[in-house]
Order: C-alpha cells, then structure tokens, then sequence
C-alpha cells in the first residue's frame, strides 16, 4: 500500500554495516567490484533506484557496488545476462515486474523462466499506474471519459504491446463496458507522451514515476491512479477501485534478485539488507518525490516468490482472456 505509514514505517534508519563488520561475516565479498544490472536505459526508475542502491550497499558489503546498465528488448537483455551469470554474488539484478510478470505473462517465449532462473530476494519499490489526460482535456472525469468511449473511439496510448498500462487498459474497456476504449501501442513511454501532448491520442496510462513534474505543474491530469488509496501527494486523485473497478488495484514493482543457486550465505545477507537499505533517508525522500514508495513491510524471500507467482498467474489469465501477445 502507497501511502505515507510507508514513509513512517521506514524512517528509523539502520546503521549501516562497517566494511570490517561486514568482511568478519563471510568470504564473499572477497574480490572485485559487485555488479548491479539495470536493464532498462540510464534515467528511468530501475537506473535511479540503482544508483541509490549502490553506495549504500558498498558501504554495507564492505566492496564497491557498480550500477551496469545493459538495456534491450523491453528490459529482456540485461535480465538475461543476470540468469545466465555465475551464482557468485558478484551479477545482481534490480528486477521488474515489467519483465518478471508481464513480459513472462505476453510474450510466446523467453531465454530465462522469471522464477527458477532467479534467486528472488526481496521486494524494494512500487509504482501505481495513472490514467493522463491533457490539461486541457475536455475529459474533467474518469466518468465522463468513460461514458464517451462507450460512444465514440477514445485513445489510450501505452508503453507497448502486453504492458502493465495496455493490460490495465484492456480490464477498464471490459469492466466499464467502454468498447470504443481503443489502444494505441508505443515502443516506451516517452513518444506516447510526445503524442499525447500532441493531441495525437487522448490519453495515456503510464507508471506515475516518470509523471510526477507534469502533474504538479499542470502539464497532465491524472483521472485515476491504480493504487489501493489516493496517493498522499496528489489527493485529488481518485482510485480506480472508488469508481467500482477493483481488478485494476496494481502497481509495478522493483526487486532485488540474482541468478538461481546462489549460495545460502549470500542470499542471507543480501535478504537482510534490504530492509536497511530501505530505511535509508536519501533513499526514501527520492523514493517519496517519484511517488514510488517501499511497502511498510517488505516481502522478502519466498513471500516475495510468492508475489512474483501469484502476479504471474493473474496477469497472464488477462492475456489470454483479451488475446494480448507480445511481439
């Protein structure tokens, strides 16, 4: 749940581990820089989230964290290369739930299985979705917008074929009985932004991470956002699940992951990081401008398996039940 007990929940920061604490606690690190993969281009959520990561788990392991960014193919390449990486400690993976559930939920094939190949460690961040609208929209509501797709061909632009925002948008068609609710497929979200501000498209859904400055200047107008509750910085936003569309409660999360098998010690460690590198202050106030927040317990080891299969399985049932395949 977004909302600002996160916050509160994660503010009494945990010292971090001293370099000669963290060597007296097993072999590993040892040697070398430890590599983490962002597989998604530099400036997005995953490569800012990374590069806050980092110093603080230097400084916790005691070795340099290196933030590698191997982007292609929708995030496909860079978790890839983490599957296919020695199970040493030295390849991690800051995963996506756009990967991990819904690249594994839509496209025919993938060179990695999202769960066995992995050794899923813990839950880091989440960010709803948001239904945008110009700010001069005629559409004020998601009421009225909706009662105009159910009459005429109403646009929403997403970041691609079998994303999170096409998924959302192809349950809020179905569920609000809007059939003239039509999708517009990009390849990311910044041309389906350029169309939108262009009055190509009417509206977009998209993560509110990369939304956050046009909403507060004026730019955008959020008509619904995906999260259990309204978000504490846009309160004037309502939930989809207040309009009676409970299905589209969601949000895309961040994880910390490494190949399968890594060895119990490190997977330990790693685990019990996590909530110290969380409660970290510069962390969260980065985390509370983008609007995308740590849970107020995070899900670790197998409950967070257990997130990642439970998603998996919902979200590809949606699919198949729309037709929705990846290219």
């Amino acid at each position: 749940m977004i909302h600002r007990r996160r916050l509160l929940a994660c503010t009494l920061a945990v010292p971090l581990a001293a370099p000669a604490v963290a060597a007296a606690q097993g072999a590993w690190p040892t040697r070398g820089s430890i590599r983490l993969i962002a597989q998604f281009p530099p400036g997005g959520l995953v490569d800012t989230i990374s590069r806050l990561m980092a110093p603080i788990m230097s400084q916790m392991l005691g070795q340099t964290v290196l933030v590698e960014n191997r982007a292609g193919a929708g995030g496909v390449i860079g978790t890839d290369f983490v599957a296919k990486s020695p199970p040493d400690g030295y390849t991690l993976l800051v995963s996506h739930a756009s990967v991990h559930v819904f690249s594994a939920a839509t496209l025919p094939s993938l060179p990695f299985h999202p769960i066995d190949d992995f050794t899923h460690m813990g839950h880091l961040v989440e960010a709803p979705n948001v239904l945008l609208v110009r700010a001069n929209s005629p559409f004020q509501t998601l009421e009225q917008y909706l009662a105009a797709a159910r009459t005429r061909p109403v646009r929403f632009g997403s970041s691609g074929i079998g994303s999170a925002p096409h998924m959302l948008g192809a349950l809020l068609a179905d569920a609000a009985r809007a059939p003239h609710l039509d999708h517009v497929p990009y390849r990311g979200s910044a041309p389906a932004m350029q169309d939108l501000l262009a009055n190509q498209i009417e509206s977009m859904i998209d993560p509110i991470t990369t939304n956050v400055t046009m909403l507060r200047d004026g730019t955008l107008r959020a008509l619904a956002v995906s999260s259990p509750q309204r978000l504490p910085a846009f309160p004037q936003v309502p939930t989809f699940a207040e309009f009676g569309f409970p299905n589209l409660t969601s949000a895309q999360w961040l994880g910390l992951s490494g190949p399968r098998n890594l060895p119990a010690p490190i997977v330990e460690r790693l685990t019990a990081m996590i909530p110290q590198i969380l409660s970290q202050p510069a962390l969260l106030a980065r985390c509370e401008d983008l609007q995308t927040l740590p849970r107020a317990h995070p899900a670790l080891g197998p409950d967070f398996v257990k997130i990642i299969r439970e998603e998996l399985t919902h979200w590809t049932s949606v699919a198949r039940r729309f037709n929705i395949q990846a290219a």
